[in-house]
């Protein structure tokens, strides 16, 4: 009977973790659905706000408006406060960001690593989803991907790891924590190419705008520079058609006269 019992005991330590990695689904469905979900099909209006904790400078708040419309992959961010940031925004059109500073009415070309008024918050944190575009799944020695099932907090989910596929990215590698249920992003964490933990994001709250997400609370903290985080909030969000001139050059040259 006991050599019954332990080699039954072998065969599961042998069957239950292989069971337990084919039940795992693939990377690239993952991130397939990640893209889908938060891919909006109308265009959106909303408050931003950003409450940043700086190490030894306290906390700065700055607002502004954001707007965005996926279906030409654009977005807006208009800063209205502080009155050192007013003015000044983030434009995206299509491949290509700019950084436009009120002051010096000059536009500068940025990646989407580029920091957002110096908050923890980048400027890809809030562009449409591009991961199968951008990334691909990391894979261990054995050739096999980086998935397994665990738990956030109270929550079933997929840990996932990606690597990039060029160098325009927010990250050249992350690592997700997405439900298991519906794929939603809960928490990322991204590294440098030395494999530093640069910045630990979690994903607050969501809203739903006709079927599909977007985040509306979200906490960045940044890993390399201990103490420093930035709260993001999303508000007063219309889904009302935005002119197009709105998302250009001109328009936010215009809102500095």
């Amino acid at each position: 009977m006991k050599k019954w019992l332990i080699t039954l005991v072998l065969i599961a330590a042998v069957i239950l973790p292989n069971m337990a990695w084919a039940a795992a689904p693939k990377v690239n469905t993952i991130l397939e659905a990640i893209d889908d979900m938060f891919d909006l099909k109308t265009d959106g209006t909303a408050k931003f706000t950003f409450t940043q904790q700086k190490a030894g400078e306290g906390v700065k708040k700055y607002e502004g408006i954001y707007y965005r419309r996926d279906k030409d992959d654009s977005f807006l961010m208009v800063f209205t406060l502080p009155e050192v940031e007013k003015g000044n925004g983030v434009l995206k059109q299509g491949e290509n960001m700019w950084l436009y500073k009120r002051n010096t009415r000059t536009f500068q070309h940025i990646a989407r690593d580029e920091s957002i008024a110096g908050t923890d918050a980048k400027a890809g944190d809030f562009e449409k989803k591009k991961l199968t575009e951008t990334y691909k799944p990391a894979l261990d020695a054995a050739g096999k991907e980086k998935i397994t099932a665990t738990k956030l907090g109270d929550i079933p989910v997929y840990q996932l790891e990606i690597t990039a596929k060029n160098d325009d990215v927010t990250y050249p590698k992350q690592i997700f924590w997405v439900r298991q249920d519906n794929f939603l992003l809960l928490k990322s964490q991204g590294y440098s190419l030395s494999g530093t933990l640069m910045n630990t994001s979690y994903n607050l709250k969501f809203t739903q705008i006709q079927g599909k997400y977007l985040v509306i609370k979200s906490m960045y903290i940044d890993e390399f520079e201990k103490g420093n985080k930035t709260l993001s909030d999303i508000s007063n969000i219309s889904i009302q058609k935005i002119n197009e001139h709105v998302f250009t050059k001109a328009y936010l040259e215009n809102l500095s006269k």
